[in-house]
């Protein structure tokens, strides 16, 4: 670290939003890679040897009680670290405006490092137990936290790539494990299981030496009375001198926003004022649920586990399609970060839903058929289905809750919608085993359902939040009347920003619906020209670009 010297490293603009983007990455691959580890350890003969109260490989003389009772058990086990990462978001909720963005991704790092240590340490189920706990208590904390710092230091036109970009990196994590897992499966101690549970201590480290060098959020910061502080945030990160005037603008936006709301407290997640807090809260509580009881985790979590005990492949070749069936995840995700602004949250979610729901229907079609050719098309469709989650609902749910919520109460918003991930998802990897043990082909079945029943919910109640600022929402839900008003009235409103970051309407005009934009003159073309500013601090281009009367933004 010595050799980045000064504030933020000597970072600014383009640079620093860099390194905010690695740091930030780095948890998500982190967080990816802990879901992705265990599925690979599950039928391994050394994991299986050290825990075998969950070993569901061998069945012969047991009977289905018994075998059910072990599902179970694996289940419970499984499941543990969500538990965890359901009682982090909620500690979030009490702590994440107290602590500030980094100084709670530093604690939930430095949990995650003694929960990984715990693990890789077990010789007992119970030891691992408390491990994974322990874990999934870190992991909570930093997902409820990570995505609010990475969206409140961005801008409006680069936040959903950024964003997206995370959500790449948890398919990125967890393809890493997959063939950590794989690698060190020919192994025959238990160095086969424990170095792939310790390794999340590397990216856990490397959060903890970095995130306290970069910014905090200038939102808190404002937030907290500490606008010298902001104010040099904001120009750091557009590389402007503090002076200038969209670094103003934007501050005196940021500035009125917590003003409005700085008497609001906990019990204002569920007020329903002009502000519309709870039905924000709401939408972020349900994008998360969504992504859950998609069925994700029944395949991330289970993967060579539904390849080699449902399908009936080998071990190797399970391990194998499972390590490519990551890969393969990860490459689908990479899409989203470039299509995410272009065709907008709305059509990504309404397109992943409805391919989820086809997926899911294929694979119970083919699992109730049996044999090796239905077999293969069930192989294929697994890798369908995260394809398609891959693109809609991956990144999405890290994304769309933080742009939703209001500024004052984001923090604990955020960690309650996060804390229904973890609740979701815990209810769906502790049932997996038992479903399939129970019900068999008929899991899939119920999830096509539910993704089916995703798509009219998005339709009508979630509205596009793409080129908006975190201010701009606030004005539309203030604008919103009802729950079903919602999507039209933000097809309505007047952009702030274009779709280059450009200041399409200035502070002091944000209210005048008559006038055109800021920062603009008339030319002797009967257009207007204004200063085209860019995320990472590009200077004035000097470019003509012509806005219609309506002041959308539009091109004339």
């Amino acid at each position: 670290m010595g050799l980045l010297k000064g504030k933020f490293f000597g970072l600014r603009g383009t640079k620093l939003n860099l390194a905010i983007s690695v740091t930030a990455g780095l948890d998500f691959l982190l967080f990816g890679y802990d879901q992705g580890v265990t599925g690979g350890l599950l039928t391994l003969p050394s994991f299986t040897a050290t825990f075998p109260e969950i070993d569901t490989t061998k069945t012969d003389g047991l009977s289905q009680s018994q075998i059910d009772h072990k599902s179970t058990i694996q289940g419970i086990s499984v499941a543990s670290y969500n538990v965890g990462c359901f009682a982090g978001a909620i500690l979030c909720i009490f702590i994440g405006n107290w602590l500030g963005r980094r100084k709670t991704i530093f604690l939930g790092s430095a949990i995650m490092v003694v929960g990984a240590a715990l693990q890789a340490s077990a010789f007992g189920l119970a030891h691992l137990i408390v491990g994974r706990v322990i874990t999934g208590i870190g992991n909570g904390l930093n997902t409820s936290t990570v995505p609010t710092w990475q969206s409140e230091c961005s801008k409006s036109h680069r936040r959903g790539q950024l964003v997206m970009i995370e959500g790449a990196l948890i398919a990125g994590g967890i393809c890493i494990s997959y063939w950590i897992d794989f690698g060190f499966s020919f192994l025959s101690t238990s160095v086969a299981w424990r170095f792939p549970i310790a390794f999340q201590c590397f990216f856990a480290l490397v959060i903890l030496g970095f995130i306290m060098e970069l910014p905090e959020s200038p939102r808190w910061l404002v937030l907290r009375g500490r606008e010298r502080e902001a104010t040099e945030v904001l120009a750091a990160l557009s590389d402007l001198p503090e002076e200038d005037k969209f670094i103003q603008s934007e501050f005196a936006t940021i500035k009125d926003t917590v003003l409005e709301m700085e008497k609001s407290s906990f019990k204002d997640l569920f007020t329903m004022d002009e502000n519309r807090n709870f039905h924000r809260v709401v939408l972020a509580y349900v994008n998360q649920m969504f992504q859950q009881i998609s069925g994700i985790n029944l395949i991330t979590y289970y993967a060579p586990f539904i390849y080699e005990q449902e399908i009936g492949l080998s071990g190797f070749l399970s391990r194998i399609l499972a390590a490519c069936n990551g890969t393969e995840y990860f490459i689908a995700s990479l899409l989203a970060i470039f299509i995410i602004e272009k065709v907008g949250r709305r059509k990504l979610m309404l397109i992943g839903a409805a391919g989820m729901s086809g997926s899911m229907a294929i694979l119970a079609g083919m699992s109730y058929l049996g044999g090796s050719g239905p077999g293969i098309v069930a192989a294929v469709f697994l890798f369908v289905f995260n394809s398609f989650f891959a693109i809609g609902w991956l990144g999405m749910t890290w994304l769309y809750p933080t742009e939703v919520v209001p500024l004052r109460i984001r923090a604990p918003a955020n960690a309650l919608a996060t804390s229904a991930n973890w609740a979701f998802n815990f209810m769906v990897v502790m049932i997996t085993p038992v479903a399939f043990s129970s019900i068999g082909y008929q899991t899939y079945i119920i999830f096509a359902v539910i993704n089916a029943a995703i798509v009219p919910c998005v339709y009508f109640f979630f509205p596009e939040t793409a080129y908006r600022s975190l201010e701009e929402m606030d004005s539309i839900f203030r604008k919103t009347k009802s729950i079903f008003s919602l999507v039209k009235t933000a097809k309505n409103e007047p952009h702030h920003y274009g779709k280059n970051g450009e200041l399409l309407i200035a502070h002091d005009q944000m209210s005048q619906r008559s006038t055109a934009t800021s920062m603009t003159r008339t030319d002797g073309e009967g257009g207007s020209w204004r200063a085209n500013r860019g995320y990472d601090g590009d200077q004035e281009k000097g470019t003509k670009d012509f806005v219609n009367s309506s002041g959308d933004g539009s091109p004339a």
